[in-house]
């Protein structure tokens, strides 16, 4: 069984919906958490990993003089609990190279927006400025970059007239919960290969 570490900075309501997905959706049988990290004490995803009884761990990366001090201590808690493969859930950090390189093609994340456009953070308000007709939400493998890792899925929402940016991340949040389990499980049964830039679905 594929054993999935879960990154996390915040309310991790993204980890909810794998969480629910192992409990009692695709992924049943399929992976399981082992560990929850948290680069900050106190968030609301911590709770929930306690919830479901998974190991949750605090890694503060305001307790390490560097990042790259602090990045080693991640890697020596994945690989302690066996982690074949990192999720990314609202993860507020770049990862360095080193990280990347370490679990290079075993890293997910999970990006409000239809890569490549609007990497980064404020994607919402990015979408409504610039006047887009559909945003939406990218899973993605991690590479060195800011968001611009290959891409394995996309789910695409409309941009309402009278939207603002809590109401169309709200729906987009929705198909989050959807497609980042979904994508989780395409990689656990080995469905997922990269080849240059794009992701291809064996067996589809």
């Amino acid at each position: 069984m594929l054993k999935i570490g879960v990154l996390v900075s915040g309310r991790g309501s993204n980890l909810q919906a794998i969480i629910d997905s192992m409990e009692k959706g695709s992924l049943r049988g399929k992976a399981e958490i082992s560990v929850v990290i948290s680069n900050v004490p106190g968030v609301q995803a911590l709770e929930r990993a306690k919830k479901h009884k998974i190991k949750a761990v605090v890694v503060n990366s305001k307790d390490f003089d560097d990042s790259s001090s602090y990045e080693k201590q991640v890697i020596k808690t994945l690989e302690e609990n066996s982690v074949g493969l990192v999720c990314l859930a609202g993860y507020m950090k770049l990862l360095s190279p080193e990280l990347v390189k370490h679990f290079k093609g075993h890293i997910l994340n999970i990006h409000p927006a239809l890569l490549p456009a609007f990497p980064g953070l404020h994607v919402q308000k990015k979408a409504l400025e610039y006047g887009v007709k559909f945003s939406g939400c990218t899973v993605h493998f991690v590479d060195e970059g800011c968001d611009t890792g290959p891409i394995i899925i996309q789910a695409a929402v409309p941009v309402l007239d009278d939207d603002t940016e809590e109401t169309l991340s709200a729906r987009i949040l929705e198909q989050e919960h959807r497609i980042y389990p979904e994508a989780i499980r395409l990689f656990a049964e080995g469905k997922l290969k990269i080849e240059g830039r794009r992701v291809k679905v064996l067996g589809t």
